[in-house]
């Protein structure tokens, strides 16, 4: 009996290969888990939280376009508005703390082949007498003009989905980092619930989020219509909704995709905000609407 023969492989070969597949699976595995931040760039995880003794953290990127890319990564100070915007932050305001002096990143300036990720780690040092209390900065990845000089235009505004990761339509995107040092909770709860019923399919519902104590929160929101007798159905979610220190309020607009056949009258809208499902899904507020 004869047994085929098989080239040996070299050790250097094999670990090509290993290499080229592993980088496939985690391509593939990006494009499932990641979000969006531009057609051509996507990002994982979409925030950096640092807490107790953790001291190091990384992201993903990946290019999703067709062309090579350069992104320029840089840290840069956001402060939040009330309605969820966000504005350079030159200096702190009080209550106001940042975290870019003790926060470093490599590499600063990356460029991506297509379908290719490439990793960002970024390492924590904080000072001997830190006060206690949530810090927070931004890493920024900025897109650099291609051959043909194409220019960048930022647009800071909503998601198409809601409220959260700041998007830049030809730049890129900017991805919080949060130090978290001591003792450090915080409570929050939705109010002042009101519905716009200009566009009968689409409505909005109004609200406002009120956050107590010293850290940031972050969730999902959730809507549900009970008519009167029957049961509940969703018409309306967003996921990734923050409510930054030192702001204690956050005003936001959600427009609902009410089924057909269905009038919201006659029942509750009632409303919840979760932590999102990778940290537990744990309730952290509730509210609900009497519609006559």
């Amino acid at each position: 009996m004869s047994f085929p023969s098989f080239a040996p492989v070299s050790p250097g070969r094999l670990r090509r290969q290993l290499r080229i597949i592993l980088t496939s699976l985690l391509a593939w595995l990006l494009l499932v888990l990641a979000l969006p931040a531009h057609a051509d760039l996507m990002l994982y995880p979409t925030r950096i939280v640092f807490e107790k003794n953790q001291r190091a953290a990384q992201i993903e990127l990946i290019n999703n376009g067709s062309k090579p890319a350069t992104y320029r990564i840089a840290l840069v100070n956001r402060r939040m508005t009330e309605t969820g915007q966000f504005e350079v932050a030159d200096t702190p305001a009080p209550d106001e703390r940042f975290a870019n002096d003790m926060l470093r990143f490599s590499p600063r300036q990356v460029t991506l082949q297509p379908g290719t990720v490439q990793t960002v780690r970024v390492m924590l040092r904080k000072p001997a007498e830190l006060a206690e209390g949530e810090y927070r900065s931004h890493l920024q990845f900025d897109k650099l003009p291609d051959v043909e000089g194409s220019t960048s235009i930022e647009h800071q505004g909503q998601a198409e989905k809601g409220i959260g990761i700041v998007l830049n339509a030809l730049v890129g995107a900017s991805v919080p980092v949060i130090v978290r040092h001591g003792a450090a909770s915080a409570k929050v709860s939705l109010g002042h619930l009101a519905l716009q019923r200009e566009d009968a399919q689409h409505p909005v519902l109004k609200l406002q989020f009120e956050r107590e104590g010293g850290s940031s929160v972050y969730g999902d929101l959730s809507v549900t219509f009970t008519p009167r007798g029957g049961k509940p159905q969703t018409v309306g979610e967003v996921g990734g909704i923050a409510v930054y220190t030192p702001n204690r309020v956050r005003h936001a607009a959600l427009q609902l995709q009410v089924p057909a056949g269905l009038t919201l009258a006659h029942g509750t809208l009632d409303v919840t905000y979760r932590d999102r499902p990778e940290a537990g899904g744990t309730l952290l507020a509730q509210a609900n609407l009497e519609l006559p």
